[in-house]
């Protein structure tokens, strides 16, 4: 009894030191991108130069991950039919 009592008592205290042991591994080191206006925009503050490249979107390849998304995952189950959460199709006639 006693030995698993300092046993104990021992995980313990190794537990409570670990809990603090990053916050004394660390060094300081200087930003290499600290003047880089492409990743940090005109200041620190504002956005990224990176943030105003617009891509257009391609369909063949948003058709191309939905594949891959179904041949991962399986196909989504389809929507139920009937039931008050469908609404009614009023576009057809």
């Amino acid at each position: 009894m006693k030995k698993n009592s300092i046993i104990i008592l021992f995980a313990s205290l190794v537990a409570l030191t670990s809990c603090s042991y990053q916050s004394n591994n660390r060094i300081e080191q200087d930003d290499l991108n600290k003047d880089n206006e492409r990743v940090y925009g005109v200041s620190p503050d504002s956005a990224a130069a990176q943030l105003k490249n617009v891509y257009t979107p391609n369909p063949e390849n948003e058709a191309r991950a939905t594949a891959i998304k179904n041949k991962l995952y399986g196909a989504p189950a389809s929507a139920p039919t009937e039931g008050p959460a469908v609404a009614a199709d009023t576009t057809a006639k």
